[in-house]
């Protein structure tokens, strides 16, 4: 048996052999069809780590007659990439696979520019970031493709681990091994889509298992071993992270505890309890705000509670939080109102502060004609306080309502003011 790790060893050699990922190079798909015409075009592939952005460069350059050439940006630099300028003027075009593309500086993508451009360079870059963020803008334009991979299904693994069982020269199947359907499910379903870690504890279970007349026998406590031991949940560095941070705030906002309490496990695992905490007080104001006011408070104390007390009691406070947030009435009424006003500005719906607003606390303010506002507390107004009949908006945007209420909660009660305050007004 070879050296390389099983997962290397078994990638793809060709596009057929590509498992998921139907909607990219599936058979029906323009992308298969122009590889298989002798037409690779430059692209980015874009998705979280073991999910085939590696295999599937591979296998397009297996379906190629191109010459192969693969880099990876965290190692490489501009004079790499300059010796594979050079290849394409002595071997006419080459296909270059640049892994972590977005790990190039600008001065280094731009190096491959004019070279994608007139096509001596064919380039397929990998990224886990999102490559509208953080590559190269005139990169992205020369690259006709740029797709986002997803987790591979249960199924696609299955056929990922059977291929790796059965072929005698790159996988297990010079090795006789018992293992059942069952275990290879729990392989496929145990690893969160990432046919890279399905590969190494498939590897690593029939290495550690014992041999038993020549048959290697794989045994349940040992598998669920290896598996409890699979990171799955990423790092807190990359595009990942905030595509959680999103789904746990979109959760929450449709008041779905389940999702939200998946999402937030999946955040609390990679370990970034600051940022978690952070979003979570975002979206007590953003999403639930007026409709329940007493719920920023809590998820103030909540958070606070986190940071103060660490991992892994933290979850308990943010888990009360986030289940309060999903189920309190919700309304987005105030920082809309907020929003509005300010792009009322940015218009240039200004005018002049209403003299009687202005300043007057100093010698001279009566002068400049600083006069005439009626101190509201002075005129009661039932239970509401106090409240007085007068301007306060500039003339030229007076009458502009910047608050739309929601009539949810206990923001009811607050739209119910603000409506009968309108006809108050109206009565000037």
């Amino acid at each position: 048996m070879r050296n390389e790790p099983l997962a290397y060893r078994m990638r793809p050699t060709k596009i057929e052999e590509v498992a998921g990922q139907e909607a990219i190079i599936g058979k029906e798909t323009a992308l298969y069809r122009l590889i298989k015409n002798g037409h690779v075009p430059s692209m980015l592939l874009y998705g979280e780590p073991g999910i085939g952005k590696t295999s599937l460069a591979h296998a397009i350059a297996g379906s190629s007659d191109l010459p192969f050439i693969t880099l990876n940006a965290t190692v490489s630099g501009k004079k790499d990439v300059e010796d594979v300028v050079a290849e394409s003027r002595i071997t006419g075009k080459v296909l270059l696979f640049l892994d972590e593309i977005h790990r190039f500086n600008k001065l280094q993508q731009d190096t491959l520019l004019p070279h994608v451009e007139s096509g001596a360079i064919v380039l397929i870059g990998a990224t886990t970031e999102n490559p509208y963020h953080d590559v190269n803008p005139a990169i992205r334009s020369r690259c006709g493709e740029i797709r986002q991979l997803t987790r591979l299904e249960p199924e696609d693994l299955l056929s990922v681990l059977n291929r790796a069982l059965e072929d005698k020269s790159r996988g297990l199947g010079k090795t006789a091994i018992e293992i059942t359907e069952k275990q290879l499910l729990t392989i496929a379903e145990g690893v969160n889509g990432d046919a890279r870690k399905a590969l190494n504890v498939l590897e690593s279970i029939v290495v550690a298992s014992d041999e038993i007349d020549g048959i290697t026998i794989v045994e349940d406590s040992l598998l669920e071993n290896l598996l409890g031991r699979i990171g799955l949940f990423g790092d807190n560095k990359g595009s990942h992270f905030y595509n959680l941070l999103s789904a746990l705030q979109k959760s929450v906002r449709g008041s779905d505890v389940n999702a939200s309490m998946y999402y937030l496990a999946h955040l609390l695992e990679t370990g970034d309890l600051v940022a978690v905490s952070r979003r979570l007080l975002v979206m007590a104001y953003e999403d639930v705000g007026l409709a329940s006011p007493e719920v920023g408070p809590h998820v103030l104390a909540a958070t606070e509670a986190a940071v103060r007390l660490g991992m892994p009691e933290a979850r308990i406070p943010l888990a009360n939080a986030v289940i309060e947030m999903c189920l309190a009435p919700k309304s987005n009424s105030a920082y809309k109102a907020f929003d509005a006003a300010v792009q009322a500005i940015n218009d240039g719906k200004t005018g002049d502060i209403p003299m009687h607003l202005r300043d007057a606390h100093y010698s001279g303010a009566a002068a400049l004609g600083h006069v005439g506002y009626k101190y509201p507390h002075h005129t009661p107004l039932g239970e509401f306080g106090g409240w007085v009949n007068q301007q306060y908006l500039p003339d030229k945007v007076e009458g502009t309502e910047f608050y739309k209420p929601v009539i949810s909660g206990q923001e009811k009660k607050m739209a119910a003011i603000y409506e009968k305050l309108k006809e108050f007004r109206k009565k000037k």
